[in-house]
């Protein structure tokens, strides 16, 4: 996603593009013409409010205007959607009982099991690290969705998402599912989310093609900024693709 000046001009460039005036924006998002101003000056705007923005230009607009894939900025305007939804369940919704199960539940016929990938200390103190399979965490997947997804059973994976960096889109603690079946370089669809081994680290970010090497990007660009890595990069800092994320999942806190 654009940040600094290049998002004021993207601002500003969709503005015109819809034919409305500042004064009509500043009407629309409930706040002073200065705050406009400043959007366009600076590209500072709060995450949410961008959000709003972004929605808000759809029609005039493509996600890729604002750095974003197409699939990217899909998710994006439904999360912001979500919102302004009345959550309140009607009494005559009527909510299935919730199904518990665990390890020796037996799979449906439409299920599989699918793995997690962690990191394993290769010996102790070395701070060096590799990518397994966990001989015990799981995750229960219909066969159809992975189908649907044109994922392999066979090439599913989970991995844990750390830290902030994702933010707003996966928080600290999320599961993702992988394709490893696109592991490639030549698999990157530029803004789409990856799971990437770095140095034995597993890490989650959107990835872009570049003459040189690739680019690892974070939602949270305030505090985690681009970085680009030449081939040779690549190949020194030991960067591999793990999969396409295809699917996520996590708690609200």
């Amino acid at each position: 996603m654009l940040t600094g000046p290049e998002l004021g001009a993207a601002i500003e460039q969709a503005r015109v593009a819809k034919r409305v005036t500042k004064k009509k924006l500043a009407e629309d998002f409930g706040v002073a013409g200065p705050s406009v101003q400043g959007w366009v000056k600076t590209g500072r705007i709060d995450k949410s409010k961008l959000m709003e923005l972004i929605e808000y230009f759809s029609d005039v607009v493509k996600p890729s205007h604002w750095g974003l894939s197409d699939r990217m900025g899909n998710i994006l305007s439904a999360s912001e959607a979500e919102k302004g939804l009345d959550r309140t369940i009607r009494a005559d919704v009527h909510l299935s009982d919730i199904q518990p199960w665990d390890d020796n539940t037996p799979l449906d016929d439409d299920e599989v099991y699918v793995p997690f990938l962690r990191e394993v200390e290769l010996a102790a103190g070395s701070g060096r690290f590799v990518i397994e399979e966990s001989d015990s965490a799981r995750l229960r997947f219909f066969k159809k969705d992975l189908r649907h997804n044109n994922v392999q059973f066979s090439n599913a994976k989970c991995v844990l998402v750390s830290g902030n960096s994702m933010l707003p889109v996966l928080r600290d603690g999320a599961t993702v599912g992988i394709n490893v079946g696109k592991s490639s370089l030549g698999d990157i669809v530029d803004g789409d989310m990856y799971a990437i081994t770095h140095h034995g680290q597993l890490r989650v970010k959107q990835l872009y093609r570049l003459p040189s090497g690739i680019r690892l990007r974070s939602f949270n660009r305030d505090e985690h900024p681009d970085e680009d890595y030449t081939f040779a990069e690549i190949q020194d800092q030991q960067i591999a693709i793990l999969g396409h994320v295809f699917w996520w999942g996590m708690f609200a806190r």
